[in-house]
């Protein structure tokens, strides 16, 4: 979970804070002297409604009433000055500014309380996802890996999107999945695939009798959503021996993973029988098939959700996710991911994704 302070704590967002303080007090003094000098005629009092209002949009309850009370203060002064506080005009003019004070400081801290319980929520929603979607380690066997998970929604922390890793006796066992839908049910979803991967990755002896497991695990729960055939999780299971320079790999209607070699080549994984989706295998009749492909010392292997697949720049264009992973295919993991991520947020239209993107890279380390 992420316990940095709040941005204001920050030196320099305390020195924006103050940057945008000094406005309202400027306006409050420009707008005094110049009332004081105008002709008789000539009326500026209103003006300073705007410095307790702006005040309210970055500021706190306590100051924005502050403002408005110098800014009353100010009209009372100006009041006195040219004529008298019970001057009919200026009388009108300052019972005016103090109704909208108060009005602009209940905003304010309307807008504090909504604040902090944004931030409540987004520090449960960062501890859910240290729970259901738990950090891969750095280094798993023989293998360096690299995980990254972006939410489409910039408050969001977690989503349908997962992926996870177990150690066996022989090797690493990996998956990368994603829920059909959005919301708490595609969270829910997820986390009873990544329970049951857990629970099974160890237990199981095979791939295929792993994802018989994982859609025994998940096919109820989704039946009981009352949706049969619109629920479904695509899923790609994988086994990375430690002693052999191979992979072996299980399609469940997922996206192939793409094998970025010493040379500079991406080439995608596309397996002969792929699998349906898990939640679907009691529509579709099909067994469960295990395709092997070369896995070299310094190969780099990329997993990713369609959400990386679908972003879209200004023009329509979908990410060429193949042409740029091939482009930095010498780099390590975190590196990897790090410049695709950097470079997936400036293709798509407003940095803004349209889905939940995952992705992990797994480098086959020398031994």
């Amino acid at each position: 979970m992420d316990l940095r302070p709040p941005l204001a704590s920050h030196p320099r967002s305390r020195q924006v804070r103050h940057a945008q303080l000094a406005v309202p007090f400027a306006l409050i003094a420009l707008v005094t002297v110049v009332d004081v000098l105008a002709p008789p005629d000539v009326h500026l009092g209103p003006f300073l409604v705007a410095a307790p209002a702006l005040t309210a949009s970055f500021a706190g309850p306590w100051m924005t009433g502050f403002v408005g009370l110098v800014a009353v203060l100010a009209q009372t002064v100006v009041a006195m000055v040219r004529t008298t506080l019970t001057d009919l005009n200026h009388t009108f003019q300052i019972g005016a500014l103090i109704m909208i004070s108060v009005f602009v400081t209940l905003f304010a801290h309307l807008r504090e309380v909504r604040e902090r319980e944004m931030v409540q929520l987004r520090s449960v929603a960062e501890t859910a996802q240290q729970v259901v979607l738990r950090p891969l380690r750095d280094r798993i066997g023989p293998l360096g890996v690299a995980s990254l998970y972006l939410a489409a929604a910039a408050e969001a922390r977690i989503g349908g999107d997962l992926y996870a890793a177990a150690r066996t006796a022989t090797g690493t066992r990996l998956i990368i999945g994603d829920v059909r839908g959005k919301g708490l049910e595609a969270v829910g979803d997820a986390a009873l695939v990544l329970g049951a991967f857990r629970a099974a990755a160890h237990q199981e002896a095979g791939l295929p009798g792993l994802v018989a497991y994982l859609e025994a695990a998940v096919s109820p729960d989704l039946d009981d959503s009352g949706d049969q055939g619109e629920s479904f999780i695509t899923a790609a299971v994988l086994e990375i021996p430690d002693e052999e320079p191979v992979l072996h790999l299980v399609s469940c209607g997922h996206p192939p993973p793409l094998l970025l070699s010493r040379d500079g080549r991406a080439v995608a994984l596309d397996v002969d029988h792929p699998s349906p989706p898990l939640g679907l295998a009691g529509l579709v009749e099909s067994a469960v098939t295990v395709q092997s492909f070369a896995f070299e010392t310094g190969d780099v292997l990329l997993l990713y959700t369609d959400g990386v697949l679908e972003a879209r720049d200004a023009a329509g264009t979908f990410y060429p996710l193949a042409e740029r992973a091939a482009a930095w295919s010498g780099t390590h993991p975190r590196a990897l991911l790090d410049r695709l991520c950097a470079d997936l947020l400036s293709h798509a239209a407003g940095s803004t994704l349209g889905d939940d993107a995952a992705m992990v890279a797994i480098e086959r380390l020398p031994q």
